[in-house]
């Protein structure tokens, strides 16, 4: 054990004390800041100077009498539509919006023309202009003036979420922050067991090609050695994701108070709001999320219990990345070169691929249904479909089925992979396939 903790304390110094670990502990966490900062100023700085589109208005039915916009200047147009396009064509005008005579309770055969595909955006708010059109066209034929309609669309009908346990206790929830949270985690899960499997593969290539692991191997067994920098990686890991989560979340609330700015949704929303009139910029915030600063916000977040997301996090992330470290580890020590461990890295990614896809498809959906219950249990998914379910309150018997079956199934990986490994880190120049794989796993010492 002692050798395995020398390994483990040679593997974490060597890479903690390079320059490269130090620029990229400290840089990543400035850099995204910057990047957001920088985005959120430009986005704000281009929406302030942009000047109207001029779209050309066609309508043969006559009743359609379009006002300009903050976004979109209105020209309207006459004619036949064939000339129209060509009139259009000799402009530099933003597009041509053709409406033909058409019922106006079914309106059919609106087209838009323009020189190239536009943003989703634009067309959905020209979308929307028509649609309030037609809406007052059929209050007019109803008799519903327009007030009378305000008053239906304000009505607005909350729903608070309240989680109930077995033992009556209440307690107030938010899906949207459950939604955020088990994502966030999940990705970084599937990003750090990937970054950090790779690495422990490009060490083990690293020390085989240049001959340093046959001195190492004559002090230790190779298990040991395979081990000791399984742990040491991952140790590296940890402290530099600690340090990103403090840095990150320190640098960007100071950034984005210093210059008052919001958050990126927030500054989106305000400008998506501009262009509205004011009854449908209303409803548009009736809709959206519950803001950062409100209490209703800050009380659900509190209901989160952030040290056990925080400990089961780290479980899982070390559990994940024991258990790939494992056989990226096996790969390393079986080939030569990063090219040749290509061929091997698609089928060990795989598993952690699908629980990446699946927590979007299957656990941040329905985090209680049964694919994301076998997702969450399953060794090779469960670090980043668990995560994901985490914050939804999951039963403990499942919390500790998952725990129980990721150690299992990191014992099971490291067995496998110390077998490769035993024979495969001493062995240079063979061409490796699955077949060389199986044949030094069923090699008796």
């Amino acid at each position: 054990m002692n050798k395995v903790w020398l390994i483990i304390q040679r593997e974490f110094l060597n890479r903690v004390q390079k320059k490269s670990f130090l620029i990229t502990t400290i840089l990543v966490p400035l850099i995204f800041p910057a990047i957001i900062g920088g985005l959120v100023f430009f986005m704000v700085k281009e929406a302030e100077s942009a000047k109207p589109d001029v779209v050309e208005v066609l309508d043969e039915t006559g009743r359609f009498q379009f006002e300009d916009t903050r976004r979109f200047t209105i020209v309207n147009v006459s004619g036949p539509i064939e000339v129209a396009k060509k009139a259009y064509q000799m402009t530099k005008h933003f597009g041509l919006l053709h409406i033909p005579a058409t019922d106006i309770n079914n309106p059919t055969g609106i087209t838009f023309y323009s020189r190239e595909s536009q943003s989703i955006e634009k067309i959905s708010e020209l979308k929307r202009t028509i649609n309030d059109k037609v809406k007052d066209f059929k209050m007019e034929q109803y008799n519903v003036d327009k007030e009378t309609l305000k008053s239906i669309r304000s009505t607005d009908v909350g729903i608070a979420e309240i989680s109930l346990s077995d033992s009556g206790e209440e307690k107030s929830s938010n899906t949207g922050i459950l939604y955020g949270t088990g994502m966030a985690l999940g990705i970084l899960i599937y990003m750090f067991v990937l970054i950090y499997g790779i690495q422990i593969m490009q060490g083990v290539i690293d020390e085989k090609t240049s001959k340093v692991v046959e001195v190492i191997v004559s002090s230790v067994k190779p298990f040991q050695l395979m081990l000791g920098k399984i742990v040491g990686i991952a140790s590296v890991g940890l402290v530099q994701f600690l340090i990103w989560i403090i840095l990150i979340t320190t640098v960007t609330s100071s950034v984005l108070g210093y210059f008052g700015m919001k958050m990126p949704q927030q500054q989106a929303m305000e400008q998506v709001t501009k262009n509205m009139d004011e009854e449908t910029a209303q409803d548009v915030m009736k809709q959206a999320p519950t803001t950062p600063q409100s209490p209703e916000f800050l009380n659900n977040l509190s209901q989160i219990p952030f040290v056990k997301v925080a400990l089961i996090f780290l479980f899982y992330f070390l559990g994940g990345y024991l258990l790939y470290g494992a056989l990226f580890a096996a790969v390393g020590s079986a080939v030569d070169s990063i090219q040749e461990s290509q061929q091997f890295q698609f089928p060990i990614t795989l598993p952690l691929l699908i629980g990446y896809m699946g927590l979007f498809m299957f656990v941040l959906r329905d985090p209680h249904g049964t694919v994301s219950f076998w997702l969450s249990i399953i060794p090779f998914t469960s670090p980043v479909a668990m995560v994901g379910r985490i914050a939804y309150e999951v039963p403990l018997w499942q919390l500790l089925l998952s725990m129980a079956l990721l150690i299992l199934g990191f014992i099971l990986t490291t067995w496998i992979a110390g077998r490769i490994y035993r024979v495969g880190i001493l062995m240079t120049g063979t061409k490796v396939n699955y077949k060389v794989l199986v044949k030094w796993f069923l090699q008796k010492n």
